[in-house]
């Protein structure tokens, strides 16, 4: 159990204790942020409510991409065993928003259920109306991943006019809906069709202040060759690029994400580094859930404080008798400059500031005089959260981590490579040799034994001197020389014998190759002689 203690009166004499930083998460924002979104409309411009369902529910991959990219396919390649509701084809098959969650049975619960159910974080969704709703379905079964993770599926994305309005709702609104509350919004494209429709560059841009959670899968990289594979994968960042408006570079993972042969093996090695990197980064989310939900947290409360100041001026500005509609119209279209003289009152960072365009859009509807005039009590409030509480609640995460053993998704595909031969990497590199009864630098010993006997050995060892004058040939940094050298010399004495140099030259021939250097020798590099040192 942890405890801690708040800065103001009423928390000085009545501590708050919290069982867990979700516990914390869930009372701060009752009693310091929802006040303030109440207050000043919050929920009408931006998003909902949040509910506890949405503190506690495990972390949550949403995928996202244009039809027949393989996002059901991905999902079913996870978990290793088919889902409820899971259709594959080539054509548009996943016309529906499906949850794939743990449960004891398998099953599907209906959307207008869900939306209900208040141990699951969906019930805001019914803002969405039946359209949405007929076209959400959560597919319950046991799964070893999915009592670490939920995934969401999406319909594929397609493009033109026609199939936006179709929906029957508004398809853009509801991911950007999803994006907030997910850990990882992963985008997949198909290596056969790079382009980007009207419709995914909307949805894209709906996720904008959400890049930290998203990632780029380019899925089918087994079906083309390694040279159009190159100018594929400087499309997709050019594509990208224009889209996403971020100086950084999106993490994009090249792969063949399905249980079929590789069409074209040429790239193989590759395609198993890409996989273990972005099962790594899933295989994280249970750990970092605590600390994103917290930054979650952060970046709602410094929205909903700008969204009072904008409401609170617009009410300023309005006249209290005549002339009302008319100086609507003029402070939505100047609404720009009531932004930059928050800007410049308040110092607060342009990015902090709600879509211009959007908000416009959404005023027109507002009645600007049941807007609330600035109360400095409720800003003061989320300010000593975001100063004070905030920071208690950073040292229960870390002491939570500490305390509880590591958390990683578990079971499905994560479980294929992580032991035998199979298992990234192995029998290459320093792992070369590793199943072999003789020792594995004994193949080229005798070249490196004419080596040895050129650097004046004395009493069959060369000194440090002498095996850097060899070594530096390899142009290795002396980093990792210096490394070399300390798993190489096995008995300590400042000096290598024939067997040690070899061993040398061996893990530098390892690291020349692009392989990295193990932190401790194995057993199966150990020279033979050397073998009761080490025991």
């Amino acid at each position: 159990m942890f405890s801690w203690l708040g800065t103001d009166d009423r928390r000085r004499k009545d501590p708050e204790v919290f069982q867990t930083v979700s516990d914390g998460l869930k009372k701060l924002y009752k009693t310091k942020l929802l006040p303030l979104e109440e207050h000043y409309k919050f929920h009408e411009f931006h998003s909902p409510a949040l509910e506890d369902a949405d503190f506690d529910n495990k972390p949550m991959v949403l995928l996202v991409g244009q039809y027949s990219t393989g996002k059901t396919t991905f999902i079913r390649y996870l978990l290793e065993q088919d889902f409820p509701g899971m259709r594959i084809g080539p054509e548009p098959t996943t016309d529906s928003f499906i949850a794939v969650m743990q449960g004891d049975v398998e099953g599907i619960v209906p959307g207008n259920a869900l939306v209900v159910d208040p141990k699951k974080p969906f019930r805001k969704l019914n803002a969405f109306g039946n359209a949405f709703l007929n076209r959400f379905v959560c597919a319950q079964l046991p799964n070893p991943v999915l009592e670490s993770i939920s995934v969401i599926d999406t319909p594929g994305i397609l493009s033109g006019e026609k199939q936006r309005i179709s929906r029957g709702y508004d398809f853009a609104a509801v991911l950007e809906w999803f994006a907030e509350r997910v850990d990882r919004i992963i985008l997949l494209f198909d290596a056969h069709k790079l382009d980007i429709s009207d419709e995914f560059s909307e949805v894209i841009k709906a996720l904008k202040n959400h890049e930290d959670k998203m990632r780029v899968v380019l899925n089918k990289a087994d079906q083309i060759e390694t040279q159009q594979l190159m100018r594929v994968y400087g499309a997709l960042m050019w594509s990208l690029g224009k889209i996403v408006n971020t100086p950084e570079v999106i993490r994009v993972y090249i792969g063949s994400f399905w249980s079929h042969p590789l069409l074209i093996p040429d790239n193989r090695k590759l395609f198993e580094a890409e996989e273990q990197d972005l099962f790594r980064d899933i295989q994280s989310l249970p750990r970092n859930a605590a600390l994103r939900k917290l930054n979650d947290l952060i970046k709602r409360a410094r929205l909903a404080k700008v969204h009072a100041y904008i409401i609170s001026s617009l009410k300023k500005e309005m006249p209290s008798m005549f002339g009302k509609d008319n100086k609507k119209k003029e402070l939505v279209n100047n609404l720009g400059d009531i932004y930059a003289r928050i800007e410049r009152e308040h110092q607060i960072s342009p990015g902090d500031f709600p879509n211009l365009k959007k908000m416009q859009d959404l005023l027109q509807a507002q009645d600007f005089s049941k807007f609330q005039p600035l109360k400095s009590k409720l800003l003061e409030t989320v300010e000593d959260m975001l100063a004070n509480d905030i920071a208690q609640l950073m040292v229960l995460v870390r002491q939570e981590e500490s305390q509880r053993p590591t958390q990683m998704v578990k079971g499905g595909a994560f479980e294929g490579t992580l032991h035998g031969p199979f298992g990234h990497g192995y029998g290459e590199g320093a792992g070369e040799g590793i199943d072999d009864a003789e020792w594995v630098v004994a193949r080229d010993k005798p070249m490196y034994d004419e080596i040895f006997y050129t650097l004046s050995p004395v009493d069959g060892k060369i000194t440090g001197a002498n095996a850097k004058k060899e070594m530096v040939r390899s142009k290795l940094p002396n980093t990792v020389l210096g490394k070399i050298w300390k798993l190489a010399d096995i008995d300590k004495d400042g000096m290598l014998d024939d067997e040690e140099f070899a061993l040398a030259n061996h893990l530098i021939k390892v690291k020349l190759e692009g392989h990295e250097l193990p932190n401790e020798l194995p057993s199966h590099l150990v020279p033979p002689s050397k073998r009761k040192i080490t025991e």
